[in-house]
């Protein structure tokens, strides 16, 4: 797996939607890492989309967060799980690729405390949902993180073709993947199904940007991390006591 070397601390605006059992990291959190909801000031079209969860509670489940996404990056019997909704023309999943993802694969993934899923919200053109296509066809190949980290090293803006179709082959010409396999699944388009269910479910969340996280413990306590905040925020979540069993 070939991640870069942290080069630049990035913040994100937060905008926390309120849902039923999941805390909230905020980026001026100092010794604490964990907040509940009842520590955020909301605004009303937060209320309101407070309001629509508890009528329809039954939308916000597990399967929301582990259903539709990649292979597990890591050991699947990790006791903490990293969900990241991206999209791979995203400016800010990119920062976080390149300045954050590299020391928590280092010192979480690789060693055993945490596992990573992707899981596509392609909101930002249709180079997005074609890129996200060919990672999962990349992962036919069992190749799909060698493959979502040849996107982000040729990342180069949005909507401005870098991440076309065509530059898929040569991207899949760059891992070594079977190219004629590869070509039948891009031409099969049978992906679009997952891409676009994986985006309803960053949208049951709640979910408006990209890139948003969510951290799952060991006793299933979820902890949401909105946008690409600096390593040391993942940090005090991810050695947060409560997500550990107790």
């Amino acid at each position: 797996m070939t991640i870069h070397a942290p080069s630049l601390a990035i913040g994100a605006v937060i905008a926390a939607v309120a849902i039923i059992g999941i805390f909230y990291v905020m980026e001026e959190m100092a010794n604490e890492a964990v907040f509940t909801t009842s520590n955020i000031e909301q605004s009303e079209a937060e209320k309101e989309q407070d309001t629509l969860r508890q009528e329809s509670p039954q939308a916000i489940t597990m399967s929301v967060l582990y259903d539709n996404g990649s292979p597990y990056l890591g050991n699947a019997d990790a006791p903490i799980t990293i969900v990241e909704f991206g999209d791979y023309q995203c400016f800010f999943c990119n920062k976080f690729f390149h300045d954050t993802e590299g020391m928590i694969y280092d010192n979480y993934i690789k060693t055993g405390k945490a596992k990573m899923i992707f899981k596509d919200f392609t909101i930002i053109g249709q180079d997005s949902v074609t890129a996200a296509h060919a990672a999962h066809c990349a992962g036919e190949q069992e190749m799909f993180w060698e493959y979502h980290d040849t996107l982000y090293n040729n990342w180069d803006g949005e909507n401005n073709g870098w991440a076309s179709e065509e530059n898929q082959y040569k991207f899949a010409q760059k891992v070594g993947l079977d190219e004629s396999a590869f070509k039948e699944c891009m031409a099969s388009g049978k992906f679009y199904s997952l891409i676009e269910a994986s985006s309803e479910d960053a949208r049951k969340l709640g979910l408006t940007g990209t890139p948003g996280f969510f951290i799952i413990g060991e006793n299933n306590r979820i902890v949401r991390i909105p946008g690409a905040q600096p390593y040391e925020v993942f940090v005090n979540v991810l050695e947060s006591p409560e997500l550990k069993n107790n």
